[in-house]
């Protein structure tokens, strides 16, 4: 088929697709919940995203994908803490993971900052929306703050706009302008963690006033929403430093695959 066939914001549940080629195909910010595949064939895939009672010929792979995630990576158990010292210690980690991160993004040409590999967020864009994340479930969902964003934060592409909330996708500033920001942010979930109890963890918070994100009249403990930005933390850094090595060897010459699929412009999972 020569023509590119696109489903933009579509509902497509409930669908069957049989005798169908898909080679080639791209989903960006799609949910596959309760999805049932028979007789596929599927290979030269690369699936990044949120994996959950995935049943593979007869065997649950997510937490295979788990186990082997926590081996690659020994950090990565930190980021699901128990307890309020559990939390500052995964903070503290996080904060070394990124500057060792900044540092490495500071070798390269500023335009390059700004530079996407495979349609993904640059590194600038990743430092603004990860401000975004932190102020959001930080400042106000455990905070209170009805209005808590810089104008330079950057919530997903997806979200619909919302009064107050800024999304200049446009915007190109310097690193230092941009890492203003992410540190202010960053900052912000230093001092909620630093005065942490244990008893404080599940205390359900007031609910949401005012527009913005997340939703009006919601309502979460610290431990929700610690533990979303946390996540967010760990696995946008996991992509940023995957681009970080593509423009790394764009600029050496040497080749490389441009990446795969992060999915950083999917909305934050409210899963604790």
């Amino acid at each position: 088929m020569s023509d590119e066939v696109r489903f933009d914001d579509a509902d497509l549940r409930g669908a069957r697709f049989q005798m169908v080629d898909l080679t080639g195909a791209t989903f960006r910010s799609v949910g596959f919940h309760g999805v049932v595949m028979r007789g596929v064939e599927i290979t030269r895939t690369t699936i990044d995203g949120e994996i959950e009672d995935v049943v593979i010929n007869g065997v649950d792979v997510a937490p295979l994908i788990e186990a082997e995630l926590d081996r690659r990576f020994p950090d990565r158990v930190l980021f699901r803490p128990t307890t309020a010292d559990g939390f500052r210690q995964a903070w503290d980690v996080n904060e070394r993971l990124w500057a060792a991160t900044v540092e490495r993004a500071r070798r390269l040409p500023p335009e390059q900052l700004h530079a996407s590999v495979a349609e993904e967020w640059s590194f600038i864009e990743t430092l603004r929306h990860l401000a975004f994340a932190s102020e959001s479930w930080v400042g106000r969902g455990v905070l209170g703050d009805p209005t808590p964003w810089h104008p330079l934060s950057l919530p997903w592409d997806e979200m619909r706009p919302r009064p107050g909330v800024p999304r200049d996708r446009a915007a190109r500033p310097s690193l230092d302008e941009a890492l203003t920001v992410r540190l202010a942010a960053m900052a912000l979930v230093r001092g909620v963690v630093d005065g942490l109890t244990d008893e404080q963890l599940d205390v359900q918070g007031e609910p949401l006033v005012g527009p913005g994100w997340p939703d009006e009249g919601d309502s979460f403990t610290p431990r929700q929403c610690l533990r979303i930005v946390l996540n967010e933390e760990w696995e946008h850094r996991r992509y940023a430093e995957r681009d970080l090595a593509v423009l790394e060897a764009q600029g050496s010459g040497a080749q490389n695959d441009h990446g795969s699929p992060s999915g950083p412009s999917a909305p934050y999972s409210r899963t604790p």
